[in-house]
């Protein structure tokens, strides 16, 4: 179903192919089945197919991909599916829809657009003429649709809500990835509900590297973590024993808010044996009245740790100041805003491209 091709500018293409009466309601209902299952119901399903991706998803143990499709058409459709077309839109008529950027950025979510379409109507074909991570520009075409309209029109939202959240998420971590280097950009579990992968996916495609999955991957000793084991060396001392006795492996992070709190850390490292690989500091960049940012403290931890541990900085990290905190010498920089409150970027899919160009114009959108 994928692949990359050459694009035609075609305005707008209506195909009617000769059909039995009865084939639109066979074809509605057999849509209701599709969106009505739940992820509980993809048992046995074939595996989703990862090759041939330009960035592939993050590994989840539990996650299921194809059952967060399967979701969000089903709410999309609720119990009569979509009622428009079904009024609207000849069994027999076929159509091709043009991907329309609205704006520039970096474009992400191809590869589950695809899964989108194919879970709607095996039939469609789908072609790009660009991929995952890659540049578009406001007015550009990249991509097309083409097959019965009825089951475009029912993919078209749910396809780009996806990819509208995902390619916001790619472009702020692209420009964050490139003004944090040396240092490498990550994101947190500060994600959508539900959306735990598809958000960490979007990361990956912008050029940032993810942290951990969830809960089971690593452990993080945060703050309250440290409150309820009555300190830093309590909490890590826990999780060493915990580790040990029951024969896991896996990074081990701890949060510390002091350079009093590093120390003890690094006292606590110096006498014992541990698992801990990752020392966070948390909130030890200031803002500044003038919109900068006072690093100072920050790099007295970093040079207090020297290389013994990774480093990870976070709090007031902003694509304003990231680049500052990454000249400190961190490891990591780790920034909520790259999920928990980004900006969707514009993007549309549209049969007939020449009118949809010039309403842009007209409102300054393409």
């Amino acid at each position: 179903m994928s692949g990359i091709a050459s694009l035609s500018s075609s305005p707008i293409s209506l195909r009617s192919r000769a059909a039995p009466a009865p084939r639109l309601r066979r074809f509605v209902i057999s849509c209701r089945r599709t969106v009505r299952m739940s992820a509980a119901a993809t048992t046995g399903s074939p595996a989703l197919s990862f090759e041939g991706m330009a960035v592939k998803p993050p590994s989840h143990p539990t996650y299921d991909l194809e059952g967060v499709i399967k979701l969000a058409l089903a709410e999309d459709a609720g119990d009569r599916g979509d009622v428009t077309c079904m009024a609207t839109i000849p069994a027999d008529m076929e159509v091709e829809a043009h991907f329309l950027a609205k704006e520039d950025g970096v474009v992400a979510g191809i590869a589950l657009a695809e899964m989108v379409f194919h879970e709607v109507d095996p039939s469609l074909k789908v072609d790009w003429n660009k991929k995952d991570g890659d540049y578009i520009h406001k007015g550009l075409q990249f991509g097309r649709v083409s097959g019965r309209a009825y089951s475009v029109v029912v993919a078209e939202r749910v396809v780009l809500n996806f990819m509208q959240r995902m390619s916001g998420i790619a472009t702020l971590t692209k420009a964050m990835a490139d003004a944090a280097h040396p240092a490498r950009i990550l994101e947190t579990r500060k994600t959508a509900p539900v959306l735990r992968l598809v958000d960490k996916w979007a990361v990956l495609i912008g050029g940032g590297k993810n942290h951990r999955m969830g809960l089971f991957d690593m452990v993080m000793i945060k703050d309250n973590h440290i409150s309820i084991a009555g300190g830093v060396t309590n909490a890590i001392r826990s999780v060493d024993t915990y580790l040990k006795q029951n024969n896991l492996q896996m990074e081990v992070e701890v949060e510390t808010r002091t350079l009093e709190e590093v120390k003890e850390v690094l006292n606590y490292a110096s006498e014992f044996n541990t698992f801990l690989t990752r020392i966070m500091l948390d909130n030890m960049v200031v803002p500044l009245s003038n919109g900068d940012v006072d690093v100072s403290m920050l790099q007295e931890a970093v040079a207090l740790i020297n290389g013994k541990f990774d480093t990870e900085a976070s709090g007031n990290v902003i694509l304003e100041t990231v680049h500052r905190i990454g000249q400190t010498g961190v490891t990591y920089i780790s920034s909520g805003a790259l999920t928990h409150s980004v900006k969707a970027l514009d993007i549309s899919l549209k049969i007939d491209t020449d009118l949809a160009l010039e309403v842009g114009r007209r409102t300054k959108r393409a």
